[in-house]
């Protein structure tokens, strides 16, 4: 419906008469990611190794990490997909219960999955691996994968040196992991796994199985050592605030008319920047949003089980495997606390190439930019756990004010991702 209405709105001319307040905002927002640089990580001493990132895209493309040989990192962030998966919930072995995040910039963010159970890539980078919906493999299945793979061990070897002797399938099952850590109630009572991965790796002694997590661990920091690369380029909005601040290279032409009302929109009316703002645009916290659960999705309460898991997390940065676990290194872990607030919230994404991630919502029950306007311009129904975001008030948008809106979010397309980082 929108879109046929929009057939008749006119082409709007340049906005002028920027205000002060518009103006240092807008300049806030940008110059794109890259050339910013991606923050340190001293949790990962090869966080910016080159043999790390070139074993790291190896395993990233890599299939056979998986014991039924069909899903890869690249399954639910698929470079031609905007590095997400196009699917509201992503499948893996199973069907997940969330949205894929796109993975571009993602090197930026403090927290990683929705609801930040992890502080790192690396951290984030081996879960997958283990889940039961989405690889249902484990550590050893993917160390053994490496030991056994000519190219793959020569690239750990490159960057490593000898790979660890792990050849003794008596000491190191094929395929043994432990239980995922707990989840909402850490006093919980629960029943001993019975499934073979966690059976096998019960069977393990100490010695052993630390020798496995240290191989593990450089696995996950090999992997984030590519995904530190993959970063956007330049958008048409950069360009515009380049021009703007009359640099080099800036286009004041680089946004259409449209694109300029829905940019003041963004900053003013709209208020999207009490959540999206800076280069990154987004605070990269927690928001309730207000969502209802959808159809089919189990209720998740968000963050305080993300913080729950974090803070039993292992690969954590204060883990006993991060290259620096000391606090001034870990400052984020000092403050972790949940309350009232937290129950029921969720990452807010960067809106950097969101044109090409879609869809939307922890859950993905957004299909297109247009469906997550028209929530945020009603804010209809309540949440099932905590409250809705405080500053949230109905924005009441017209369709041209959406249309003026879209047309600036589709500006911060940047760049692709250079060819030779999108496959193995």
């Amino acid at each position: 419906m929108l879109s046929v209405l929009l057939l008749a709105f006119p082409i709007q001319g340049e906005i002028t008469d920027w205000t002060e307040r518009e103006l240092a905002i807008i300049q806030s927002l940008s110059p794109q990611l890259p050339p910013l640089p991606v923050p340190p990580n001293p949790s990962n001493q090869y966080a910016d190794d080159p043999a790390a990132a070139e074993l790291g895209q190896l395993l990233f493309f890599d299939k056979g990490l998986s014991p039924t040989g069909t899903v890869s990192c690249a399954t639910c962030h698929n470079p031609e997909k905007g590095w997400s998966d196009g699917l509201a919930l992503s499948k893996g072995i199973g069907g997940t219960a969330f949205n894929a995040p796109t993975i571009l910039n993602s090197a930026y963010g403090r927290w990683q999955f929705w609801d930040g159970r992890t502080d790192s890539l690396w951290s984030q980078a081996l879960q997958p691996i283990e889940d039961a919906v989405e690889m249902n493999s484990s550590r050893t299945f993917a160390l053994h994968r490496i030991a056994n793979g000519p190219k793959l061990r020569k690239a750990w070897e490159s960057f490593l040196g000898p790979f660890p002797d792990i050849s003794s399938f008596k000491r190191f099952p094929q395929n043994a992991c432990p239980p995922p850590t707990s989840s909402q109630n850490p006093f919980e009572i629960t029943e001993p796994s019975q499934d073979p991965r966690h059976l096998a790796w019960a069977e393990m002694n100490l010695a052993d199985q630390n020798k496995i997590n240290e191989s593990y661990a450089n696995l996950g920091k090999a992997l984030e050592a590519y995904q530190r690369k993959i970063l956007s380029g330049p958008s048409a909005f950069d360009q515009f605030v380049a021009g703007l601040r009359k640099e080099e290279g800036g286009d004041l032409n680089a946004l259409s008319g449209n694109a300029q009302k829905g940019l003041r929109l963004f900053v003013g009316k709209g208020n999207c920047i009490s959540c999206h703002f800076g280069p990154q645009l987004t605070d990269g916290e927690f928001h309730n949003v207000g969502l209802s659960i959808a159809d089919g999705v189990e209720f998740d309460d968000g963050r305080p089980t993300g913080i729950q898991k974090l803070r039993s997390e292992i690969f954590n940065g204060r883990g006993i495997y991060s290259d620096d676990s000391a606090w001034d290194s870990n400052q984020h872990l000092l403050y972790l606390f949940y309350n009232e607030h937290t129950f029921g919230a969720y990452k807010t994404p960067s809106l950097r190439n969101v044109a090409r991630t879609a869809p939307y919502g922890h859950d993905g029950r957004f299909p297109d930019i247009e469906s997550v306007l028209e929530f945020y311009s009603e804010l209809p129904g309540l949440p099932p756990v905590g409250h809705r975001e405080e500053t949230l008030l109905p924005l009441n948008l017209n369709d041209e004010e959406k249309f003026s809106l879209i047309a600036f979010l589709k500006s911060l397309t940047g760049h692709r991702v250079p060819k030779a980082l999108q496959g193995s």
